[in-house]
């Protein structure tokens, strides 16, 4: 296994930078045969080295090679069939218009144009996926890429260099190994795009290098994704899935359950079957499987568990030379303490005694989650959680769900992130929607009240708009609303049967 880091020189990237432009202007990656091809290359890549993945993510973080090929390869199968799938619809013209007649006369049109070279950046923690994922959706889109995944995650990085150079065109997509001055020298290329993966403080250092380019970014950040459990809460089965939420790669996702608000009538409940599930699912081990990646978060973690004010009621041991960690429960802690100073990316489960209300609060102090886990029976609690808080994304009554239901956009919101992927929420952040109007003769006479000399004449040829409600309505009367729907969708009609009379009527 190649554990030896090598970057490329700013030379080196500088070539494939100016590489990736001549052959974007070009015009071939505009082709859906070409993204087609690309795509299945990229399934072959997958499919014919499945076991060498799962190995170089095993040397990296020791994960098992169940876990990663849920986590990592069926997702990424999973995607590219997808896309495959639906191509041809995405990337085909979108006819627009406010009504049924403006679609038929078919004047104006949405062109999904590829927004040209952009970077990729993943993370450590799903060192495969959170690379080839938002590359499945740039190719899609018709896009050349450059791709750097987490210099952390070595056996990953160096096997993703040498597979990418084999299976896709290398004259359209590169993969760049780069450390801390190498991805600053790479941040100083002009790109159309920038997709980064990873913490809000790396972010922001990508969010300025790109502001000078005046480049969109897509920022899927993390955050400290909460839980909240109300008294009708299914007890068992949130403590069971929030301790799995904790097993999955050793609390190492941006998605997992941070820290969890439990309401005061089923706490203690709570507790005992959050450290019974740690129990069952260690299966006889100490430790968790997955290893932390590496000293320098393994020493953070310990050292958040040696700060808090907290009362530890199990775990919080492990193994310093194979950084493997027992999950740890901890209790008596409100949102002050130093264990929540951070997101804690780590098999830690701080439990807060708070009510819904209360909850709800501290959750509004802080950034925006990435993530929202709500357990309880009761629709109306879970309507007034949802109107009283933001978030990326919310499961109810599981956890993480909600970012791989087939279809749904994924991302954060404020501090979380922003812009969204998977699906076609992918393919249209590494696209340009292009308004395309055709303008026929009959139209330039139907508008001609817009060229100079203006008149009285001329004025009363523009149409004209109307309210289409009455003037002192309260807001008792916007909750009656409905009613004025079906007459305004009328009025609309009857304007375009007029342009529509225009029309023929002047044109023969």
């Amino acid at each position: 296994m190649d554990m030896e880091n090598r970057y490329e020189s700013a030379e080196e990237i500088q070539t494939f930078h100016s590489i990736l432009v001549s052959k974007f202007r070009t015009g071939q990656t505009k082709d859906l045969a070409w993204r087609k091809w690309q795509l299945k290359q990229l399934w072959w890549l997958v499919e014919d080295n499945e076991q060498a993945i799962l190995d170089a993510i095993k040397a990296d973080l020791n994960r098992s090679e169940v876990e990663s090929y849920l986590t990592d390869l069926a997702g990424i199968r999973k995607d590219i069939i997808y896309h495959l799938d639906n191509i041809d619809a995405w990337a085909a013209d979108e006819i627009i218009g406010d009504s049924f007649i403006a679609r038929r006369l078919g004047l104006a049109r949405i062109r999904k144009e590829p927004l040209g070279v952009v970077l990729i950046i993943g993370a450590w923690n799903f060192p495969v996926l959170l690379v080839l994922q938002p590359l499945i959706a740039a190719i899609t889109a018709g896009c050349c890429a450059i791709i750097k995944p987490s210099e952390v995650a070595v056996a990953c990085q160096n096997l993703l260099r040498d597979l990418v150079t084999q299976y896709l065109d290398p004259t359209a997509i590169r993969l760049v190994c780069a450390g801390v001055p190498e991805t600053t020298k790479l941040l100083e290329l002009p790109f159309n795009h920038i997709f980064f993966t990873g913490s809000a403080n790396v972010g922001r250092h990508i969010s300025a290098a790109a502001a000078i380019h005046l480049t969109p970014v897509t920022m899927e950040l993390g955050g400290q994704s909460p839980a909240i459990i109300g008294r009708s809460a299914d007890v068992e089965r949130a403590a069971k899935s929030i301790a799995y939420a904790k097993f999955l790669n050793a609390g190492q996702i941006c998605l997992t359950v941070n820290h969890v608000f439990v309401d005061a009538a089923v706490h203690d409940v709570f507790v005992d079957r959050l450290q019974y599930w740690n129990s069952q699912f260690l299966h006889g081990e100490k430790t968790i499987t997955t290893a932390i990646v590496n000293q320098q978060h393994w020493k953070r973690l310990f050292g958040l568990l040696h700060q808090t004010k907290g009362t530890i009621v199990s775990g919080g041991s492990g193994n310093d030379e194979s950084r493997r960690m027992e999950p740890a429960v901890v209790v008596d802690l409100d949102m002050d303490d130093p264990l929540l100073s951070e997101e804690i990316f780590g098999p830690i489960c701080p439990v807060i005694k708070a009510n819904v209300r209360q909850a709800c609060q501290r959750i509004n102090k802080g950034e925006h989650p990435l993530a929202l886990y709500i357990f309880s029976s009761d629709s109306s609690e879970i309507q007034d959680i949802l109107d009283n808080t933001n978030s990326g994304g919310v499961t109810i009554n599981d956890v993480i769900l909600h970012a791989g239901f087939p279809g749904a956009p994924f991302g954060g919101v404020g501090g979380s992130g922003h812009g969204y992927y998977h699906g076609p929420y992918g393919f249209k952040s590494f696209s340009h929607l292009r308004t395309i109007m055709s303008s026929p003769k009959w139209f330039d006479r139907l508008i001609s009240f817009r060229y100079p000399p203006f008149s009285a004449a001329k004025k009363a040829k523009i149409p004209q708009t109307k309210a289409k409600f009455k003037r002192g309505e309260t807001i008792q009367d916007q909750r009656r609303a409905g009613s004025g729907m079906v007459g305004s969708k009328l009025a609309a009609a009857a304007a375009l049967c007029g342009i529509a009379f225009y029309y023929y009527y002047y044109s023969k």
